[in-house]
């Protein structure tokens, strides 16, 4: 275990568990060069069902350069309709070749416009939209771009494999694991507040989680970026913040246009209409990035203890595995939770040692139950240094959370090639591929991506 990188440690994630060098290097140097597929796992109807049993139009969308909120937006312009009407199971990057269901209300296959950069697929009809989380996981492709000491992988190979409970290293088809960290994507890579913005969203802080989005100018932008930023830090005068904010920062503007339409000062509740001027799925991302980077916390703790992370410890809360998950896949179900007492240690090990149970932590929220033990006393030590309970979730709209909990450790058999260095994995729902990238190369974390 060494320490990580420090823009890594900024949002939870404190250490490597491998303790070789990395091979270096980076990733993305071209979309090809990281390929996202769905597993999918959505039913749909033939194409031509009744579209008034069955009023979504369901798309798969292979795309090179998009944002899935960016590209929803275009559809659903292109489209004439809400962007409300544009559903996805999971958010993918923008700086990658990515495939991935959509859902469109009330559109026909005719409607479909041609776009740059997209190549869509009809898949059928369903009578409800796509939901977040409405996929088994993804598949993924990374080549590493001028590695610095491509040997290396096989020594944090089999290091990986060790933490994983499964010690067989000699083949490149190994299994390996890593902790279930959310990974720098999740608070922004090059400038990760979205964090910050959900803390104080948590607390009730409208006005800050405003300007913590507004404001927070880093390094990694352009410079009218940054100086925008500061403007607004610096003067809280919306209208000519307008003037001097990029026009491809459209959230940010849609959030100054409703604090310029304001009479006087601002008062908490406009501010809270600014931040719910931003898409439903971007307001509940702050929260989560929030519940994320406590869960981050949680696991970086739970590593500097030396607590098992493949295996439970009395007090533990475990979950089972999805048995209609697709081959290959060890899918967690956060819905059968058992508490691990002192006379289920053993029983449960043995469920953790063949894939069938997973020892999780907290996403704190409104229904949350903490552990007890060591682990209990892990979380209540991460949410008081936070300053949050779990009542504090019991907040408005998109806002609100009722917490669930996810699996520490995710496993996954990884085929490794050489020349080039390749990884090719598949993760369960909600797990980050940059999260087993980053033992391999070790970088900054804005050389993932």
């Amino acid at each position: 275990m060494r320490p990580a990188h420090p823009r890594e440690q900024a949002v939870g994630m404190e250490y490597y568990v491998s303790d070789a060098d990395g091979v270096g290097g980076r990733l993305r140097d071209e979309d090809e060069r990281f390929r996202v597929r769905e597993l999918e796992r959505f039913s749909t109807e033939p194409v031509d069902a009744s579209t008034d049993a069955y009023p979504h139009l369901v798309v798969r969308a292979t795309l090179s350069g998009w944002d899935t909120n960016d590209f929803a937006s275009r559809l659903s312009d292109a489209l004439g309709v809400s962007r409300e009407r544009v559903d996805w199971a999971g958010t993918k990057d923008k700086y990658a070749v990515t495939t991935q269901l959509f859902s469109i209300y009330g559109a026909d296959p005719e409607d479909l416009p041609d776009v740059d950069g997209a190549d869509i697929e009809v898949v059928g009809r369903a009578g409800r939209s796509l939901e977040f989380g409405d996929l088994a996981g993804n598949a993924f492709e990374l080549v590493v771009s001028e590695p610095e000491r491509p040997d290396q992988a096989t020594e944090i190979t089999a290091e990986l494999a060790s933490f994983a409970g499964t010690d067989d290293p000699d083949k490149d088809g190994t299994t390996i694991g890593v902790p279930n960290f959310f990974g720098q994507q999740r608070f922004g890579s090059r400038r990760p507040v979205t964090h910050e913005v959900g803390l104080a969203i948590v607390r009730g802080d409208w006005e800050g989680a405003v300007m913590a989005y507004l404001g927070n100018p880093t390094a990694a932008e352009p410079d009218g970026t940054r100086e925008a930023r500061g403007f607004v830090e610096e003067t809280r005068d919306w209208q000519q913040a307008l003037e001097e904010f990029p026009h491809r920062l459209r959230y940010e503007r849609s959030m100054l246009h409703e604090l310029a339409e304001c009479d006087g000062d601002p008062d908490s509740e406009t501010f809270r209409a600014a931040l719910e001027r931003l898409p439903s799925n971007l307001q509940r991302l702050f929260v989560h990035a929030a519940q994320s980077y406590a869960f981050n916390l949680m696991l970086s703790e739970r590593l500097e203890r030396g607590l098992p992370f493949d295996s439970p410890v009395e007090g533990d809360v475990v979950c089972f595995a999805d048995t209609d998950a697709p081959e290959g896949l060890a899918l967690p179900d956060t819905d059968r939770l058992q508490r691990v007492d002192d006379r289920r240690v053993r029983s449960v090990t043995r469920h953790c040692e063949r894939g069938r149970a997973f020892v999780t932590a907290p996403l704190v929220g409104t229904e949350t139950d903490l552990a007890d033990g060591e682990q209990g006393e892990i979380e209540r030590e991460v949410l008081a240094d936070l300053d949050l309970e779990p009542a504090d979730f019991d907040l408005p709209g998109e806002f609100h959370s009722n917490g669930t909990r996810r699996a520490i450790l995710v496993r996954t058999d990884l085929d490794l090639d050489r020349d080039p260095l390749r990884l090719s994995f598949a993760l369960p729902k909600g797990s980050y591929a940059t999260v087993v990238a980053r033992e391999y190369l070790k970088v900054d974390p804005i050389d993932l991506g």
